[in-house]
């Protein structure tokens, strides 16, 4: 197929693109590049793609291609909560127009990179897809607006599916800190402290960044309709972890640390756990191949081959709310988030 990836060269997408290429596909990736240089290893292979900011897509950019990846978002809840109004702006409202202007110009295939965070604050219970939403951020709140608009285009000539991804981790070329277990063996790694920002109470469900890409692969090679309007939580069901429990491994994994809880932290408002056991079962071509402490060891082995320093855990090369607080005090993104001088860099 022919494909569009909004959002290739982030965390998710650097992963992606060569697996997509890999297995045939005609990849095009669009993105806006706020992370342009936040690399992680060797720069990865260049890629046909369209810069652009997500909310100035027009017809004539999606016009000519069987499916469409919809990564591209402010990517997480401390990001979404730096400005709200860019939130839904930008993963809410400029989302739904993208797919608006697919079905319009006849985009067959439309996979939606959503998240459980629209489970928010959900306690204990194993969550399904038809768990109710009880989101506690801007973030959750904008992933489920758009699953339900993209319900309503839902037709004969547009097929929506929906990847609701568990907390990622792992190695990418785009690699972030900003996600758990990347955080905690880093942390453990260069100051010998798994350090828990939290109670370590709270449940997560966890999921691979390769098995994330693996997922929307299988999706998209999937007959119509065993994904048509479906939504799929991503993950394993059995690697939903309290933090405390992360981080045990995250010791046991690297020699030498301990755990140590920060000054303050408190229970986490979000805290659910989630079974995924539906898309494997709809997409037998999907089956995850991590798990968290096989992740655990390959980010402690890349840190190590790397060798990640303090500055690079604590600055913004790796960490999206950093870089973008400095690309504003630098004048190269204005207050709403858009490259300084026109809406598009």
């Amino acid at each position: 197929m022919r494909v569009l990836v909004t959002g290739h060269q982030g965390y998710i997408g650097s992963v992606l693109m060569p697996l997509f290429r890999s297995a045939g596909h005609d990849v095009v990736g669009l993105d806006t590049f706020y992370f342009e240089g936040c690399d992680f290893g060797a720069n990865s292979e260049p890629v046909a793609c369209i810069r652009k900011d997500l909310r100035d897509v027009t017809a004539a950019d999606v016009d000519g291609f069987d499916a469409i990846v919809h990564l591209a978002a402010l990517s997480n809840d401390p990001v979404g909560n730096l400005n709200p109004a860019c939130t839904y702006a930008i993963n809410q409202d400029a989302s739904i127009k993208l797919a608006q202007l697919a079905k319009d110009v006849g985009v067959r295939r439309f996979l939606f990179s959503s998240s459980c965070s629209l489970y928010g604050a959900a306690g204990d219970e194993m969550l399904t897809e038809e768990a109710r939403f009880n989101p506690v951020t801007p973030y959750g709140e904008s992933k489920i607006a758009v699953e339900r608009e993209l319900s309503k285009l839902a037709g004969d000539n547009f097929s929506p599916s929906y990847l609701r991804n568990a907390t990622a981790y792992g190695a990418s070329p785009r690699l972030r800190m900003d996600l758990m277990v990347n955080d905690l063996v880093a942390h453990a790694y260069l100051d010998g402290e798994v350090l828990i920002k939290s109670d370590g109470t709270p449940w997560r469900p966890l999921v691979h960044v390769e098995d994330i890409a693996a997922a929307f692969l299988a999706v998209l090679q999937s007959p119509r309709e065993a994904v048509y309007n479906q939504a799929f939580n991503v993950g394993r069901s059995e690697e939903n972890f309290r933090v405390r429990e992360v981080a045990e491994m995250v010791r046991q994994a690297v020699p030498g640390s301990k755990v140590v809880y920060a000054e303050g932290g408190g229970p986490d408002l979000r805290c659910y756990r989630v079974s995924c056991d539906k898309l494997p079962s709809m997409v037998p071509d999907f089956q995850p191949r991590w798990t968290v402490r096989a992740g655990i060891d390959q980010l402690h082995r890349a840190y190590a081959a790397s060798g990640l320093t303090r500055d690079e855990l604590l600055g913004s090369r790796y960490v999206r709310l950093e870089q973008l607080r400095r690309l504003m005090q630098r004048g190269e993104l204005d207050a709403h988030l858009q490259w300084a001088g026109s809406r598009s860099h």
